[in-house]
């Protein structure tokens, strides 16, 4: 078996002009399936994923390369074929701390939408779950636990869960088995009191 590649540096948002435009959720959902992609994909190829035509879906994408998120890719052989990829394959938005009201306003929209974007697939889950294999359905996991932990704890944690699953990113699976099945994963670790 092929060693996976390490994933590049993960590009960090700040810009709240960034976090707004991507804060949609059509915009969110092309930007998840270029950044599984290695060599990219068409607006047509995209439309499916966003649920838009590709006409709307090309609005979309010129607007996340407009802010540095996407960039087009070298074309498949096509002339008349545009292919875009993902600038960098993971983010993370951060306004920071000290950031001011308009930065915190983005990043909360920016937050909510990808939230929503979650739920709406755990709902879809769960709508579905009973038409799943038992072997799925004994598979899928969800998990509420509370931790005590120092922020430095948190912080081992997250690495250790990075590290956990960075072997199977869509992205950067070399040779998944033939059963396997894009799985969303979302996993939060904030304080709450």
């Amino acid at each position: 078996m092929t060693e996976p590649s390490p994933e590049p540096r993960r590009m960090t948002i700040s810009d709240p002009q960034v976090m707004r435009a991507l804060a949609h959720p059509a915009r969110l959902a092309i930007m998840e399936h270029l950044s599984s992609l290695e060599g990219g994909a068409t607006a047509t190829e995209c439309a499916e994923i966003a649920e838009l035509s590709p006409s709307a879906t090309s609005y979309h994408l010129r607007a996340l390369a407009k802010f540095g998120l996407i960039e087009q890719a070298p074309s498949r052989g096509d002339a008349r074929e545009r292919v875009w990829r993902a600038f960098s394959p993971s983010y993370m938005v951060q306004a920071g701390p000290s950031a001011g009201s308009e930065a915190t306003a983005a990043e909360l929209a920016l937050v909510e939408a990808h939230t929503a974007r979650q739920a709406q697939r755990t709902r879809d889950w769960i709508r579905r779950a009973q038409d799943e294999s038992p072997e799925w359905y004994d598979a899928a996991w969800l998990s509420d636990t509370l931790l005590l932990l120092t922020a430095e704890e948190l912080t081992t944690v997250n690495v250790a869960i990075q590290k956990l699953l960075n072997p199977y990113r869509k992205r950067m699976r070399v040779d998944p088995p033939p059963d396997a099945r894009s799985v969303a994963v979302q996993y939060r670790a904030i304080p709450i009191d």
